[in-house]
């Protein structure tokens, strides 16, 4: 019998109940929302210990919400921070995502988060086209670089790292990179509803199988649209639906994807986007990207990226909801 766990977000996991004594399942809190993670080994090892190491570690690294972490410091000015391999991944990432995107992913709109409230200070009072135009000075991938000695360098101090749309798809790879050390081939990992799975589910001897949750879902009710079988991939999902904050002075309302090109905060056509990528921290990023990109320009890049597969939601001219499939994402869709 099968049991379906609703997720507080937009993806939704199905699994078997328990049946061999090699099935593990652990949940717990990382990066400011819970994780639940299924696999299967026959070794005796504190696997919530090796895991919570790893959670910590990533933390250290880029987590903006830590006074103390390496981006933080970084982002404070501090230009003898010699930051390690998760920080040069998560950039390693987010730079090439940038290029293929021509700037619709840049991890430099930290300054643009914070001034609308979708950071970790609070939000400017008001955002008129002079302070916009001041703030875009502070915008642009093109302006950073990690040097050969590992530190950071950045055209002008104010320039904030904000590697939200990335970290979490990174530290989610990481969590199954610990896992495969320690001889874990079949495993699924749900974090803050973005998804990793290696292997199969060995209850039934098939691909991982999860749900892509309705666009008009309730928080109360959830319901699905859709379901997709996943093996070795990462899959990630963004949407404006529940994400945005209203101006309590003038009523305005924010919605949590930039345009780091503009500095707008206003969404476009597309209402929700969900992909599948080889690496979760891949697939984070461009579930962000075409949010920003809008229907047509994610479909043009998508013809460029192979092994990027993605399931678009958004508004016709009669603001009735459609979907977008690419081929590859059609094929993985279940009963």
């Amino acid at each position: 019998m099968k049991k379906l766990i609703f997720i507080p977000v937009l993806l939704l996991f199905i699994f078997c109940e328990k049946k061999e004594t090699d099935y593990l399942f652990l949940q717990g809190e990382a990066f400011g929302t819970t994780y639940n993670i299924q696999f299967y080994s026959e070794k005796d090892i504190d696997f919530k210990k090796g895991l919570d190491s790893v959670i910590d570690a990533v933390n250290h690294s880029v987590s903006t919400y830590l006074p103390d972490s390496d981006i933080s410091k970084v982002n404070q000015g501090d230009s003898t921070i010699v930051v390690d391999s998760i920080f040069k991944e998560v950039f390693k990432i987010s730079e090439e995502v940038n290029k293929k995107t021509n700037g619709y992913f840049d991890p430099t709109i930290g300054v643009l988060r914070n001034a609308y409230g979708f950071g970790d200070v609070k939000p400017m009072k008001e955002i008129d086209s002079t302070t916009l135009d001041s703030l875009m000075k502070f915008v642009g991938f093109n302006k950073v670089k990690i040097n050969g000695d590992g530190t950071v360098s950045k055209k002008y101090p104010e320039i904030y790292f904000d590697f939200n749309a990335v970290a979490k798809g990174f530290g989610i790879d990481c969590l199954g990179s610990y896992l495969e050390s320690k001889g874990v081939t079949d495993y699924l990992i749900e974090l803050g509803g973005e998804i990793l799975t290696k292997g199969e589910n060995l209850e039934n001897n098939q691909d991982w199988v999860v749900g892509i949750e309705t666009v008009d879902s309730e928080l109360e009710n959830r319901s699905f649209e859709a379901i997709v079988k996943l093996k070795n991939v990462g899959m990630a999902s963004s949407g404006n639906y529940r994400k945005f904050r209203i101006d309590s002075a003038t009523g305005k309302k924010y919605v949590h994807t930039l345009n780091p090109l503009t500095g707008s905060a206003e969404k476009s056509d597309v209402t929700s986007s969900t992909v599948i990528a080889p690496t979760c921290g891949v697939a984070d990023a461009y579930a962000t990207s075409f949010m920003a990109l809008g229907l047509e320009k994610s479909k043009e890049l998508l013809k460029n990226l192979p092994d990027v597969e993605a399931y678009l939601t958004f508004n016709d001219s009669l603001n009735k909801h459609q979907v977008f499939m690419t081929e590859g994402f059609k094929k993985r869709l279940g009963n």
